[in-house]
């Protein structure tokens, strides 16, 4: 019996360790390139060496080997971000925001390291209200009548929450993924949801196209907006670019980046790895 649970540990760690090894690769990848070319990189973003990539393949090993039934990833979630915020509130947060840097990975790349707790609360989150929103629907109309009244109420709930817990508790920041910044990200998520539902809800059918572009090369989508902004930051100063120069620049990204999606979409090209 002993045996059997040691191999099933070992077998989780296998499937944790493929699942994220293409991401710890663009992460190194990342963290070569931008030094090559002497990228600008606020320190203060992530750490020295860690960027958003190394917290994606943390929160994968995370969950990969601590498994949780997406019934509950809700609750556990919103413990995890609960005890992060607590911990924070009591110290944490002065450290994080703070120049001092010990010598050790974990001092050189604080911010990355302990925002991982808010990524994973955050993560856990979302999969308790994917099962909320997409579980035992039975038919498509009911599917498209139910998610638009559920996500307008649920863009609503987490932006009177987020602005709650930037007055009340801490101002919402990225550095730490803290509890506010979580409810802020979610918010402005499905406030894009809502409008997407409603606009889908004219055909019961399928999704939107872009929608459905999106969905099949998320990975694919983010590597492809890491090299756009990349190669924005490269050519303009966007320190002293002009409001309406800094408009057509987002419209000139965001085109670009949603051609390419379809353009995907369209030719079959999906990025997964595993």
């Amino acid at each position: 019996m002993q045996r059997l649970k040691h191999m099933v540990v070992a077998l989780r760690w296998k499937a944790a360790l493929k699942s994220i090894s293409p991401l710890v690769f663009l992460g190194f990848a990342r963290l070569i390139s931008t030094s090559g070319v002497d990228y600008q990189v606020h320190v203060g973003e992530y750490g020295v060496h860690w960027n958003f990539f190394f917290t994606l393949a943390a929160v994968s090993i995370l969950t990969s080997i601590i498994r949780i039934h997406p019934k509950y990833c809700g609750i556990v979630g919103m413990l995890v971000l609960a005890g992060y915020q607590v911990w924070l509130n009591f110290g944490l947060n002065k450290y994080l925001t703070s120049d001092e840097r010990s010598g050790d990975i974990i001092g050189q790349n604080k911010e990355g390291v302990y925002s991982i707790f808010g990524y994973w609360g955050m993560y856990l989150i979302g999969v308790s209200l994917g099962y909320f929103l997409f579980h035992d629907l039975s038919s498509k109309g009911k599917i498209r009548s139910t998610q638009v009244v559920k996500v307008w109420v649920l863009a609503a709930s987490f932006w009177i929450l987020a602005i709650i817990l930037d007055s009340y508790v801490e101002r919402v920041s990225r550095r730490m993924c803290n509890f506010a910044y979580v409810m802020l990200v979610f918010g402005q998520n499905f406030q894009v949801i809502s409008i997407l539902t409603l606009a889908g809800s004219i055909s019961h059918d399928k999704n939107l196209v872009l929608e459905e572009a999106f969905n099949q090369n998320m990975l694919g989508v983010f590597i492809v907006a890491n090299i756009l902004t990349g190669l924005v930051n490269l050519s303009v100063d966007t320190l002293s670019a002009s409001p309406l120069a800094a408009f057509m620049i987002l419209v000139a990204y965001t085109f670009t980046l949603c051609m390419l999606a379809g353009l995907a979409q369209f030719s079959g090209v999906r990025i997964k790895f595993w």
